[in-house]
């Protein structure tokens, strides 16, 4: 088991990517808290790892509410100990086209995806400083890199999430500290909205797979990059995406 009795935090794992990332980490031996907004939805993650034989708590937390996710870290060190491993998960999507956009759309959007992430980051690091080692993972996407029509705010606060994947790469490294980012391109209930938006048909028939990955396919590199075989792998994006940034 690659990650055996470390305690992983995976935010917005009720479902999708995190779902598939949540359950993989308690099959590789980690103590996992389902961290997501749904609460109900969350339990039923954590309920079924359990059944699958793994350790797992569902932790109720708004990610864009700094008291929010003090309150879910501490549930989660109060439960199973020090965080070792943050993945920075949580996501939401609010498309429109950028003169039509309005202040909740933006806010919404950047309050999730960027300040969440930063907000978790806060929770977490002084643990991890004080005992040298961590393994902190962003989900970004290629909008981070080539925008999308129609997600100004998504994109602006995807490429926030590579800034701070960079920066803290940088300031947490003499800690033995690692931070990555993963960009998938998969099939989720979050993205369906988008997959469906006729205007991006030709998208998936560009990519050399020609198809979105289903979330088992995204997980497994979550875990490499928790585990280690990625011992000396820090401020790196990792595209698993078909090909797709190669024809963008």
């Amino acid at each position: 088991m690659r990650l055996k009795d470390k305690v992983a935090v995976v935010t917005g794992s009720a479902q999708g990517i995190g779902r598939a990332v949540a359950e993989l980490y308690a099959r590789e031996g980690a103590r996992v808290a389902v961290v997501d907004v749904q609460a109900e939805a969350a339990e039923k993650v954590a309920a079924g790892i359990r059944e699958a034989g793994g350790d797992a708590i569902a932790v109720l937390c708004d990610v864009s509410s700094r008291a929010a996710v003090n309150e879910a870290a501490d549930a989660v060190r109060a439960a199973y100990g020090p965080i070792d491993i943050l993945v920075n998960n949580a996501g939401v999507i609010r498309p429109a086209m950028l003169h039509k956009m309005t202040d909740e759309q933006w806010e919404t959007v950047l309050g999730v995806h960027l300040h969440g992430a930063f907000y978790w980051l806060q929770a977490v690091v002084n643990d991890m400083i004080e005992r040298e080692r961590g393994w902190i993972i962003f989900t970004s996407s290629s909008t981070a890199q080539n925008g999308s029509i129609g997600q100004i705010n998504y994109a602006a606060a995807k490429s926030g999430g590579l800034a701070m994947v960079r920066t803290a790469a940088r300031e947490l490294g003499r800690y033995n500290i690692l931070v990555n980012a993963v960009a998938p391109a998969a099939a989720t209930e979050m993205t369906l909205k988008v997959r469906t938006d006729p205007r991006f048909a030709d998208a998936v028939k560009r990519m050399p797979l020609r198809r979105h990955a289903e979330p088992e396919e995204i997980a497994p590199t979550f875990v490499y990059l928790a585990s280690g075989e990625a011992s000396y792998v820090t401020g790196q994006v990792i595209s698993v995406d078909g090909g797709g940034m190669m024809v963008r």
